[in-house]
Order: structure tokens, then C-alpha cells, then sequence
């Protein structure tokens, strides 16, 4: 009996060895899983620029499934998850190699203030050791950061802040000679880095009398490279001209953040002039009066050409042969007419009367 009893102990801690380190916390505890968590910061952060929250997860084993991440919500903040894959690298810890995953998200906040991010949940998978592929979930440290806002934004209704900005237009065709009933189509395109192309300034096309303007949806591109943001957002307005007169797009300028010299800059679309004329039918009209357009003399000669060839004709022709032929058929068909019975059918006598 005593030794069904030390077997049944044996066997219950045999099994709970196991149970030991089952769970993420467990490992965790163990040294044999960690998170950690920061926030890039160069120099004043402001409105609107991009910061990089850096998750890295490490394992002294090996990651048996994928990493999934809940992406919190600030209010303040807009956080994005723009790279699907992690970057992947080991490391030699007191002797021990570790298996690395560094997670990015891009934060960009909206206003000046103080904010804190986290706790930001991992689903993670592990190599447990004798407890086989270990999955549960990881939450990181809050991290905590201020944006301020410079004394040269303050007066700034709208801006954006990027390393670089970029802006151009161009026209389908040249802008002179246009005359009522013409159409011009304009595309104006944004292009910055570090930034989302919702992010970028929309342009509002230009609104006046003789002028219909009829802009096509924004096209938004975002490039994403390494971590690299390459935004872009481009606008094509398709104008009608329907009066004559003088014509002016107005400059557009749009206020920039440079966020590597931490200055404020203007990129600017210049000033576009043009002038309509009247409707194209109206300068189809002779110079000289009462000289004829080009096409009236055509048709004048083409109709003297043909007079010429009909009366050539008319003179080649042998008509007294043509006339006696459309005698002979005209005496045919009224020989057809006639009917094949007489009249009566006894001629001379009175009967039938």
C-alpha cells in the first residue's frame, strides 16, 4: 500500500513539473521571456510628426507562432501599425543566445499636450521547454512623451510636419489661345516623408465667373519602405472655360514644418494667368470683306467641274439612235396593254349589245 502511495506522489509531481511554466507570466518570471518598450524622440516633438513607439520581445527559446498586436487607442493620438513584419534579430545575453522580434508603430499626435501610451498588448508563442509551444498575451510598460507647440506655429491655422515637402502643378496643354468651350485639366501633387498622405494639405480648386471647375476624388499613395514613409496626394481639376476674359488661379501657399531644422517653411504654388477669347466658330471669320472662305470657292469649282462633264457627255451621246430605241419600247409596252379577247365576242353582229 505504501508503495502505490509514493508512486501516486510521484507521478502527481512528475505531472505538475510541467504546469510549472505553462503560461507567458510564468516564463516571464522566469527571465525566459521579456518586452520592453520605447519612444523615439527627436529634440521638440510637435503637432503632427511622426514618432516611432518601438516594441521589442525576446525569448531565450524560439517564437512558435505569430505575434499579433492590439493596436491602443489615445485620445490625441493617431497610432498606426504601417509595418506587417517585425525585424528579426538574436543576441548574446550573459553568455546565452536570444531570439529578438522589434515591432514598430507610427504615432502621430494632433495637439500639444502630454500623453502616455499602454499598456500595448502582444499575442505571443514560445517554446516553452518541456512544456511544449506556450501562447498568451504580453502588455508592455506605458510610455509616457510632451508635444509643444512653437511660437511660429501658434499664429498657423494648418500645417504639416514632415522632413521634406514638396509641391508642383502642371496643365495638359498651353494656356494660350483659349477660347470659349475650352477645357483645361490642372494636376497639383503633394509629396512628403515621414507622414501619411491623409495627412497632406487638400487643394481647393478656384471658383470664379466664366470658370467651372470640376475636381476628380483625391488619389492618396502611401509608400511605406523599412519604415520609411513616402506619402503622396494628388489632385486633377478639369476647368471649362464659359465666358471670355481675363483669368487668374491664384497662389496657394501651404505652411511646413521642417522637423530636421525645426523651422517653419511656405512651399508655394505660383500664380497662373490666362485670357479666353470668343467661341472657336467665331474666328473661322475672312479677315478681308467680302473675301469667300476657302471651302465656298472649293465647292464652286467642284460644281463648274461637273457642269463641264455633263455637257461632254451630252454632246458624245448619239441621241437620234436613243431616240428611236425609247419609241420602239414605248410602242412595245402598249402593245403588252392591249387585251388578248376582243371586245365582243362576235365582232359585227349585235349580240353582247
Amino acid at each position: 500500500m505504501s508503495r502505490l502511495v509514493t508512486l501516486f506522489a510521484l507521478l502527481t509531481v512528475f505531472c505538475a513539473r510541467p504546469a510549472l511554466a505553462v503560461s507567458v507570466d510564468a516564463l516571464v518570471s522566469d527571465g525566459k521571456l521579456a518586452i520592453d518598450a520605447s519612444i523615439s524622440r527627436d529634440g521638440g516633438t510637435v503637432p503632427g510628426q511622426k514618432l516611432q513607439l518601438t516594441l521589442t520581445v525576446s525569448t531565450d527559446t524560439w517564437f512558435t507562432g505569430g505575434t499579433r498586436i492590439t493596436v491602443p487607442e489615445v485620445p490625441g493620438l493617431v497610432i498606426l501599425q504601417n509595418e506587417q513584419f517585425a525585424a528579426n534579430a538574436s543576441e548574446n545575453r550573459d553568455g546565452k543566445t536570444w531570439v529578438v522580434q522589434r515591432w514598430s508603430l507610427d504615432v502621430f499626435p494632433q495637439r500639444a499636450g502630454d500623453f502616455s501610451i499602454g499598456p500595448v498588448k502582444l499575442r505571443v508563442a514560445v517554446n516553452g521547454g518541456s512544456a511544449g509551444s506556450v501562447a498568451g498575451v504580453l502588455e508592455s510598460r506605458p510610455v509616457s512623451f510632451r508635444v509643444v507647440l512653437p511660437e511660429s506655429l501658434k499664429d498657423v491655422e494648418q500645417w504639416l510636419a514632415a522632413p521634406s515637402f514638396r509641391a508642383r502643378q502642371d496643365f495638359d496643354r498651353s494656356l494660350d489661345d483659349l477660347v470659349v468651350g475650352d477645357a483645361i485639366e490642372q494636376t497639383v501633387v503633394f509629396q512628403a516623408s515621414d507622414i501619411m498622405a491623409m495627412m497632406l494639405p487638400a487643394f481647393e480648386p478656384a471658383q470664379q465667373a466664366g470658370l467651372r471647375a470640376y475636381p476628380e476624388p483625391a488619389q492618396l499613395d502611401n509608400n511605406i519602405n523599412r519604415g520609411a514613409l513616402e506619402a503622396s496626394r494628388k489632385a486633377v481639376i478639369s476647368y471649362v472655360t464659359e465666358a471670355p476674359g481675363d483669368f487668374v488661379l491664384p497662389r496657394q501657399d501651404f505652411f511646413w514644418w521642417d522637423t530636421t531644422r525645426q523651422t517653419l517653411e511656405v512651399v508655394s504654388l505660383p500664380e497662373t494667368r490666362f485670357t479666353v477669347g470668343g467661341t472657336a466658330a467665331a474666328s473661322t471669320t475672312p479677315d478681308t470683306a467680302g473675301e469667300l472662305p476657302v471651302r465656298t470657292i472649293a465647292a464652286l469649282v467642284i460644281l463648274a467641274v461637273i457642269a463641264v462633264i455633263a455637257r461632254m457627255v451630252y454632246r458624245l451621246l448619239p441621241w437620234p439612235r436613243i431616240a428611236t430605241a425609247l419609241r420602239t419600247a414605248r410602242d412595245t409596252l402598249i402593245a403588252l396593254r392591249r387585251p388578248a379577247l376582243p371586245e365582243r365576242l362576235n365582232p359585227g353582229s349585235s349580240a353582247g349589245d
